[in-house]
């Protein structure tokens, strides 16, 4: 009976997901916020999606800029897929950086069963990598997806050349456990007001940024990839509360990560408190810190005018 009872909680936490995080993606009648033209080039809305194959699964992906050199991978958050990053950041950094987006395993157009762990997921994103036949990329992964950079950078150093982690935390971070309640609580809110909770402050000046980064992601209006599955929520929801599961030795094991890491992390992160990014930034070899004030776990969506420039001096050293 305990098991049924947590498998029903897992369950209608992912609704709640589902609800307030991934309809983000496919929800299209929204007010339209007016503000100055972000980009000289807008990539976001126009890449063409594409697929390669390895093995069973066939990853659907979209190649932002026209850039040569080291190719930026972008790793999903939690529920995220290709639509749900804010173009304020793919397309600034598009301007000085092939940038790649990418759905993994299960979610949006890319197919087969999504890993109910971050291992397999850091696993099916290498296999993805390969089969670009990119020799090396630079990482940049947002909450469940810096979970997965790390995991990659542990786990095939070769590929990767630079990292940059937002919405961050090692194994075992402080507070995310918490998360399933966090949703929990979450349960009566609209798709917009979930993620404003989330992902910002409730700063009058936070919140106005958080509705101007929700009305640019939903601008992309034709070949939006689907809504994540309950199947693929809880797989996804169970690989973050693996992740937070107690691990003493993370810290240490973050020495091992030699390349150059840029954290990127709100003052107030709800799911992923900041004293997790300090933590960190204490432990990596070779690491800068960027805490944003009065911001949440977007901070860097919030803050995009400073993070996209930041960003591209980090890439371009």
């Amino acid at each position: 009976m305990k098991m049924k009872g947590k498998f029903q909680l897992m369950k209608r936490v992912c609704l709640v997901l589902s609800l307030g995080v991934i309809l983000a993606s496919c929800k299209k009648d929204i007010d339209q916020v007016s503000e100055p033209e972000l980009v000289a080039k807008d990539y976001h809305q126009t890449a063409v999606t594409q697929f390669v194959t390895s093995g069973d699964i066939k990853y659907a992906y979209r190649v932002l800029g026209d850039q040569e050199g080291t190719p930026l991978l972008m790793i999903s958050a939690l529920g995220g897929s290709m639509d749900d990053w804010d173009p304020a950041v793919t397309n600034g950094i598009a301007q000085k950086n092939k940038v790649i987006i990418f759905d993994i395993q299960g979610v949006g157009a890319t197919n087969g069963k999504t890993p109910d762990n971050i291992a397999d997921m850091a696993k099916s994103a290498v296999s993805f990598i390969k089969a670009l036949g990119v020799g090396k990329v630079n990482l940049m992964g947002f909450s469940m997806g810096s979970f997965v950079s790390q995991q990659i950078a542990l786990t095939e150093p070769a590929l990767v050349n630079k990292i940059i982690l937002t919405g961050t935390g090692p194994k075992g971070s402080q507070g995310l456990s918490n998360l399933p309640n966090l949703l929990a609580a979450a349960a009566g809110l609209s798709p917009e007001e979930s993620f404003l909770k989330f992902g910002f402050t409730s700063s009058a000046a936070s919140q106005a940024a958080g509705k101007q980064s929700w009305a640019r992601v939903q601008k992309r209006i034709l070949n939006r990839d689907i809504p994540l599955s309950q199947e693929g929520s809880l797989a996804e929801l169970t690989a973050v509360l693996g992740w937070a599961q107690p691990y003493p030795n993370a810290l240490a094991e973050l020495k091992r990560i030699t390349q150059p890491v840029l954290i990127v992390q709100g003052e107030n992160d709800l799911p992923v408190p900041v004293i997790n990014a300090i933590n960190m930034s204490q432990s990596f070899p070779d690491a800068k810190l960027i805490i944003y004030p009065d911001s949440g776990h977007s901070a860097f969506t919030q803050n995009y005018e400073q993070f996209v420039p930041a960003a591209n001096a980090f890439l371009e050293k």
